[in-house]
């Protein structure tokens, strides 16, 4: 159950940094409050997962999900460049998460 509350959190690191993305440098109200629900989210839930899950594999775990959900909006919504070593790079991230989480203990 921890790993799925791990998950969640980091798809609400996704939508903060969206959200950041779209407050305008917090001039707009609703993409702000927006930025501030998803943040406050976020870290209750990775708090809840570290309960069980190591720290350090939590914290890696959660920024990866972040990093790689972002960078997938980005170039989804964004039009982020897709070059070659960008994707390597992703997907080595991806490939580092699950490592991670195959490795794990808990």
């Amino acid at each position: 159950m921890s790993w799925i509350i791990l998950i969640v959190a980091g798809l609400f690191e996704v939508g903060f940094t969206t959200c950041l993305k779209h407050s305008d440098n917090f001039t707009n109200v609703k993409w702000s409050v927006a930025f501030f629900v998803c943040i406050v989210c976020s870290f209750l839930l990775l708090n809840k997962a570290i309960q069980t899950i190591p720290l350090g594999t939590a914290y890696a775990v959660w920024t990866g999900i972040g990093a790689v959900g972002t960078v997938i909006i980005g170039i989804i919504f964004y039009k982020d460049p897709t070059d070659f070593w960008r994707m390597f790079f992703i997907t080595l991230l991806i490939g580092s998460i699950i490592g991670i989480k195959m490795v794990s203990k808990s």
